[in-house]
């Protein structure tokens, strides 16, 4: 017998006349007072106490309610009918001991599962919270928030089971230590991404918002969520690629970030010179391109360069003097037009360079950076300037390089009958 039930046992056998009554009627009206008492401090929890301490929220300066604290209150108040009757059913007159027990062991299990439904609340209320920060979105909580109620329910179900056994928590947690491999199995997935998760955060490796790229495992766009055991990206074509958060560690990725913050993006593109066209040259073809007023200040300083260099060495043959070439003069128009464009970094690496010469021509390199990140506006900007190339090309008597197509295959082929229908 619970103390401070008697008086109340005493009680209750005065009001349901335990002289005249049956036992099982007694117990039975014993169980109605007591599940009416339960439904009375139940709602003297919920439409008294919870409503005033709603009201109290709601003048509180910022908004608490939206952030689900009258949910988790509403919740911790259901363990007050819990409470009266695991603390009632002993004064239950002619209940049988097992039956008692049993009660109360489900009014614990009852509460305590009831406390850790309310911290894991307690928890997505922190993660709500931390989402109003301004660098939340780069630096979500959301996966140690799932640690957190992982280890709440894990607590609560020893705690139940020991509720329920009527044993003590030790005795289950000192079995535990037998069933730890067995575990360290079964949980092999939520340690390596808690271990993970730690690592991405501590290293900044990823954040919301990134764009990252992940080929074997067909992933290219951005990430929109990042927990525990997963990280979603929403690939450019909408799709979304689900990535287990611990392959983030173990295998190779690329974070564009650095791209984006740094407020440009690399152009880098090659155009294929057929190597057949390029020539020195002559005096008129250099007075044909004067007229490019990007190539004044270079060709001017370049013949005076010239004429300076063969006039010490006046004895030697025009072969090995100096002379302009068509494909040097395009690469310095090249440099001169990207330094005139606004939309490329002046403040950034810009070259214009030839690579190795190989069986598909001589190629015409550019490296330079856009003014934007934006992907619409970066394409705009880079056919832009090869549009621009591609046709002025013939100007300095250069050819792009290109496999033979079919058209060209057909003007092989009828050639030699028109040149046989002239000479008739």
């Amino acid at each position: 017998m619970i103390p401070g039930f008697d008086t109340a046992s005493h009680g209750i056998d005065a009001l349901v006349g335990a002289d005249s009554l049956q036992p099982w009627m007694q117990a039975g009206i014993a169980i109605l007072l007591l599940a009416t008492i339960s439904w009375i401090a139940n709602w003297i929890a919920k439409r008294i106490v919870l409503g005033l301490i709603l009201r109290v929220l709601g003048h509180l300066p910022f908004d608490i309610r939206a952030s689900h604290i009258g949910a988790i209150v509403a919740r911790l108040s259901n363990i007050v009918p819990a409470l009266v009757i695991q603390i009632g059913i002993g004064a239950v007159p002619h209940l049988p001991a097992w039956a008692a027990g049993f009660v109360q062991s489900l009014c614990a299990a009852f509460i305590i599962l009831t406390i850790a439904i309310a911290l894991s609340g307690g928890l997505n209320l922190l993660n709500e919270l931390y989402q109003r920060r301004p660098d939340a979105v780069s630096r979500p909580i959301k996966g140690y928030v799932q640690v957190g109620k992982l280890l709440v329910y894990a607590a609560a179900a020893i705690l139940i089971i020991a509720a329920l056994m009527d044993q003590s928590p030790l005795l289950l947690l000192s079995g535990l230590g037998a069933m730890a491999a067995v575990l360290m199995l079964v949980f092999k997935d939520t340690i390596l991404s808690l271990v993970a998760s730690v690592q991405i955060g501590s290293n900044d490796m990823v954040r919301v918002g990134d764009w990252i790229e992940m080929p074997q495992l067909n992933a290219d766009g951005d990430v929109i969520d990042i927990a525990l055991h997963t990280v979603k990206i929403q690939n450019f074509d909408k799709t979304i690629t689900t990535i287990p958060t611990h392959r983030l560690i173990t295998e190779s990725f690329r974070n564009w970030r650095g791209m984006a913050e740094s407020g440009g993006r690399r152009i880098k593109r090659s155009l294929m010179i057929d190597q057949n066209s390029v020539q020195f040259l002559s005096d008129d073809a250099t007075a044909s391109l004067s007229r490019f007023g990007l190539l004044r200040d270079y060709l001017e300083t370049k013949q005076n360069d010239i004429r300076s260099w063969n006039g010490r060495k006046a004895g030697c043959h025009i072969v090995d003097r100096r002379r302009l070439t068509n494909i040097g003069t395009f690469r310095a128009y090249v440099l001169a037009y990207l330094q005139a464009r606004p939309d490329i970094a002046d403040d950034k690496t810009l070259l214009v360079r030839q690579l190795a010469p190989g069986e598909y021509g001589l190629p015409l390199e550019i490296y330079a950076f856009a003014t934007t990140t934006a992907w619409s506006d970066y394409e705009g900007i880079q056919a832009d300037i090869f549009d621009h190339l591609i046709a002025i090309l013939p100007e300095f008597g250069l050819r792009l390089f290109q496999r033979p197509t079919g058209l060209d295959m057909w003007a092989l082929t009828e050639a030699p009958s028109a040149l046989a229908s002239v000479g008739r």
